[in-house]
This record gives structure tokens, C-alpha cells and sequence, in this order.
């Protein structure tokens, strides 16, 4: 049997090779002289510190030991052989470490093994490291397989999260959209008017039913009508602002709510507008189609008390009073079932 007794200091007989076989097991090691001075260190160190000159330092001089604190010279390391200590390497970057010291087999000498610890993560990234770079049986390639698995599972997680996200938000969009104009519903108009009930905000509310929508229907076909009704969605649209709210109840019957609006004059203008752009010829193919509106609004003011199902009421007096009046007009209501 063959016993390997190396002298690190100087060449010596080494049958063993047992630097090389240190190299292997434990690549980031270091081997201190009975002075405290570094005379070997393992390839992994050497590679997070390429420019530094290791050979013939103090440990003490390369490391920061933060724990135990009452280490100050190689005797004071050699007392603390067999603990856990606590470095940190000086030069930036100033990399965290986790190493225990014993005795070499050679009187005087120390051999320092060291790992990275929970930094693993970030000292692979800093410089680059590869499994080559651990020892065999260092669990922190496993770590990092399973950190790495971790982080695309979570990034694939995060993708499907967002496209569930995405696909829910469609859908309640379209829950609440008209699809042939692109409007609102009534389902979610009727959302936003109790909205602005409970917060006792004023509004105004009109009603718009079309004239002549079924003549346009049954003289020209269901593409006719559908065609108009979008034409009329997008006039409602750009005579609106954006803090209105337009939706088709269902047919030709359309709403829209004004937030803080209040004055009669301001909405007679803006029906007007409403009505003139309506009355405009509307290609579909080779048929012009034509239609009118008549408009029915009431008034939500702070103080009253008045239920959704009372302002649609109210409004359909006024829009009906306004067909009375020959069609194609606005009329307002005007309170105990009067329109005007």
C-alpha cells in the first residue's frame, strides 16, 4: 500500500498527485502554510479571480472572515479548524462565501474547502461558471437545474396567467359590447347608469329610437339594417365625448348618458346634431336608405331619488312624445308624466 505524503510548499515526491486529486474533489479549495500564507489554491477560485496572484498572500490579506470575528492570524485559524466560517472576498466584486478549514497532512499546513453557498445562483451568473466548475458531488448543479426549471416553469406560468388574463378580460368585454355596432349593451349600460345612481351624481339620459328603421328592413334586407345601425353608432359616437356613454339597448333603440350635464339648451343642441346627421342618406350597395330619429331625455339630478327603471320610463314618455310630434325631434321630460 502506497501512502501519499505531500509537501505543497516545494517539489516533493507526490505518488498520489495529490494536488490534482484536491482539484478534482474540491476546486475551490486553498492550501495555507503554517504562516497563514496561500501555497495552492483550486482551479474554481482561480477563475472568479484570474488577475489576482494568489500564491504567497495571507489568507487574511485575499479574505474578509465576518464569522468567527476573533480570527487575526494563522494561529487564531488553525484554532478554529473544523468550524464554519463566514468570508467574504475583499477585491469586487466582494462575493459571499461559506467555507471550513482543517489541518493538511503535513504539520503546519491548513486546506480551506469553500463554496458559494446561497449565492451559487448569482456567482454562476457573475462569472460565468459551468458544472465543470464544481466539484462531481456538489449538489449546486442540481440546484441550479432546479432553479433554472423553476424559473421557466414560473415565466411559463406568468405567460398563461397573462393570456388567461387576457382571454377573461375579452371575454367580459364582449358580455358587455353590442358585436354588431360595437357599443355597449344593455347589460352593461344598465352597470353604469346604477353606477352613477349611487354616487348621486346628476346626468342627463337620452333615449333614440330610429323612424323608418323597418321600412329600411323590409325593403332592403337585414345587410340594410345592420349597416345603418352602424352608421348611426359611429354618428352617436363622434357627437359624444369620451366620459359619455353610448349603448344599444336592442333593435333600433339606443341610450346615451351624459355625466354632469344638466342644461336643456346644451342637450336640444346636441340632439339636433344627433337628428340632421341621422336624416342623411345611407348607401348600402345601389339603395339609399333613409331614416330619422326621434329623442326622448330627462334629467338626473343630485337631489332626486328616481330608480333606473324610473329615468327609462321618464325618457320613453319623452321619446314617445316626440314621435306624436311628427318624428324626427327631441322632447324633454318635464316631470308628473309631461314632456315637452
Amino acid at each position: 500500500m502506497t501512502v501519499c505524503h505531500v509537501d505543497l510548499i516545494g517539489p516533493a515526491t507526490d505518488p498520489c498527485n495529490t494536488g490534482a486529486i484536491l482539484d478534482v474533489l474540491c476546486p475551490m479549495h486553498l492550501v495555507l502554510n503554517k504562516t497563514g500564507h496561500i501555497i495552492h489554491v483550486g482551479p474554481t477560485l482561480i477563475k472568479i479571480r484570474e488577475s489576482e496572484d494568489w500564491l504567497g498572500k495571507r489568507f487574511l490579506e485575499v479574505f474578509s472572515l465576518k464569522r468567527p470575528r476573533s480570527v487575526n492570524s494563522a494561529q487564531d485559524l488553525e484554532a478554529v479548524s473544523g468550524s464554519k466560517l463566514h468570508l467574504q472576498l475583499r477585491d469586487p466584486p466582494t462575493t459571499n462565501l461559506k467555507g471550513v478549514l482543517v489541518p493538511g497532512h503535513i504539520a503546519g499546513q491548513l486546506i480551506v474547502n469553500l463554496s458559494f453557498g446561497i449565492s451559487a445562483v448569482d456567482a454562476v451568473r457573475d462569472y460565468e461558471l459551468t458544472n465543470t466548475d464544481f466539484a462531481p458531488t456538489d449538489l449546486t448543479i442540481e440546484m441550479l437545474y432546479l432553479v433554472e426549471a423553476k424559473s421557466a416553469a414560473m415565466e411559463a406560468s406568468r405567460k398563461l396567467n397573462l393570456r388567461l388574463q387576457g382571454a377573461m378580460i375579452a371575454a367580459e368585454e364582449q358580455a358587455f359590447t353590442d358585436t354588431l355596432t360595437g357599443l355597449k349593451n344593455r347589460r352593461a349600460f344598465d352597470m353604469i347608469i346604477e353606477r352613477h345612481l349611487v354616487a348621486g351624481t346628476a346626468f342627463a339620459l337620452m333615449q333614440i329610437d330610429l323612424d323608418f328603421f323597418k321600412t329600411v328592413n323590409d325593403s332592403y334586407g337585414h345587410a340594410a339594417g345592420d349597416q345603418v345601425l352602424q352608421t348611426v353608432a359611429r354618428i352617436m359616437v363622434a357627437e359624444t365625448r369620451d366620459a359619455d356613454t353610448v349603448a344599444r339597448l336592442g333593435g333600433d333603440e339606443f341610450v346615451i348618458l351624459f355625466p354632469k350635464q344638466s342644461n336643456q339648451d346644451v342637450m336640444r343642441a346636441i340632439g339636433q346634431r344627433i337628428i340632421s346627421s341621422f336624416e342623411k342618406p345611407i348607401q348600402f350597395q345601389d339603395k339609399i336608405c333613409k331614416i330619422s330619429a326621434s329623442i326622448g331625455t330627462v334629467f338626473k339630478i343630485t337631489s332626486d331619488t328616481a330608480t333606473a327603471k324610473q329615468l327609462y320610463e321618464q325618457a320613453d314618455i319623452a321619446l314617445y312624445a316626440s314621435k306624436r310630434a311628427g318624428r324626427g325631434c327631441q322632447m324633454f321630460y318635464l316631470g308628473d308624466g309631461k314632456s315637452g
